[in-house]
């Protein structure tokens, strides 16, 4: 087949979308011809890539809109506003440049990849090929019970997002987009109920994130922890919608040998919150924030650690849940969004998320029987090992994103 992939987001060994827009694009060429559309932000990480490991069957088409390039270093720094102005100019570039390709081509499919954004439209989608969206995610949000520990930027924080979000179902080019879609591939069940409001036709559930082969068999191999000391560990940015004061509360609120330890890695605006609240437990000296680390040092100590915490109210993806299922360790997390898909029964504790006391009490219960209890932590880790090998590897995605374009063209 020959497969146009768009994809804004699009640079091997990145993670979040970069990464999903790569890994799609690399494992897909293995199998037919691929055509990918995406921003020469990206050009220097896949030129230096394919200048190494050549691809065969893979096109890549760098533009932008008036030939603005974004400039990633300001991030963080500004409103992110601007990045969203230069990817909705962006996919107008992208359908002009798609219509002239496909005189040349006669494309078979053509595959919206990154952004994930539901509410932002795909302009490819009035090309006369048959069209996938997706995995599309951004519909999820954290349970309002739960904004009484958020401070008021974090309130404000999610009424904008909301907002953002009801502007963009207003846009009539994401109807368009919707209604055009073959296939409408939802990341989260929460997008998949806004597509069906947006009157997509045919609406499948599939997360958006994998880990390649390699990248499986490295954590199944990471060096297990040692010896008695109980630790659980939660890795990501210190944000308010992450959750980690939830962890925190429970950590202190389990029934655990003083000898356990919380390990928090990673960096952001909440840190000097949850410092407080740790010392305001009386936990502040079992409770470690370790920063940011290189990622191998951060892998080497998710191996030393007995479980992943992450608690995330609205995270449609989730990839540290992923790498946490492969190095073979159980993982806590609210039955929300992207890890609520992820997690099984077997492999960890999806937690009900009905307001933070309810919350903070079961993910302290989960704790104490995962501290006490090592056959549990060996069996949910195999677990979460069988569902990662055989749901989030690449190479088995990808397998079946084909047997999906085979559906549509049949």
């Amino acid at each position: 087949m020959k497969v146009l992939l768009s994809a804004y987001a699009c640079e091997p060994y990145k993670g979040s979308e970069p990464g999903v827009g790569w890994n799609i694009a690399q494992k897909l060429a293995q199998h037919h011809q691929v055509w990918v559309f995406t921003s020469n932000t990206h050009r220097a990480g896949i030129e230096a890539e394919l200048a190494a490991r050549p691809i065969e069957n893979l096109e890549i088409v760098y533009f932008d809109p008036f030939g603005w390039v974004y400039d990633w270093s300001f991030e963080g720094k500004r409103s992110q506003l601007d990045v969203y102005f230069h990817y909705y100019l962006w996919q107008v570039w992208a359908y002009f440049y798609g219509r002239s390709l496909h005189k040349q081509i006669n494309f078979d499919i053509i595959h919206h990849v990154t952004y994930v954004k539901y509410s932002n439209p795909s302009f490819l989608s009035l090309l006369p090929v048959p069209f996938v969206w997706g995995p599309v995610a951004g519909a999820e949000q954290a349970p309002k019970a739960f904004w009484q520990d958020f401070g008021w930027r974090g309130r404000l924080y999610e009424r904008l997002r909301n907002a953002a979000r009801i502007v963009g179902e207003l846009d009539p080019f994401v109807h368009l987009t919707a209604r055009r879609s073959a296939v409408a591939i939802a990341a989260t069940k929460d997008t998949a109920e806004r597509l069906h409001k947006l009157s997509a036709n045919n609406i499948q559930t599939l997360s958006a994130t994998g880990l390649l082969l390699d990248e499986i068999e490295r954590l199944s191999a990471l060096e297990p922890a040692k010896g008695d000391r109980i630790r659980f560990v939660s890795i990501g940015r210190l944000l308010h919608w992450k959750g980690f004061h939830l962890g925190v509360r429970a950590f202190a609120q389990a029934a655990l040998p003083h000898s356990a330890e919380y390990l928090i890695l990673g960096e952001g605006p909440a840190l000097s919150s949850l410092q407080e609240l740790a010392e305001g437990l009386g936990v502040a000296d079992r409770v470690k924030f370790l920063g940011r680390l290189p990622r191998e040092e951060a892998l080497a100590t998710l191996g030393q650690c007995h479980a992943l915490v992450h608690p995330s109210l609205h995270d449609s993806g989730g990839w540290v849940c992923l790498e946490a299922m492969a190095a073979a360790k159980p993982v806590v997390c609210l039955d929300l969004s992207g890890p609520g898909v992820q997690v099984t029964q077997e492999s960890g504790y999806k937690v009900p998320a009905t307001n933070p006391e309810q919350a903070i009490a079961q993910i302290a219960a989960a704790m104490t029987e995962l501290a006490e209890d090592e056959e549990l932590r060996s069996r949910m880790g195999e677990a979460g090992q069988q569902v990662v090998r055989n749901h989030y590897n690449w190479d088995r995605k990808i397998l079946k994103q084909i047997e999906m374009y085979e559906k549509i063209l049949s």
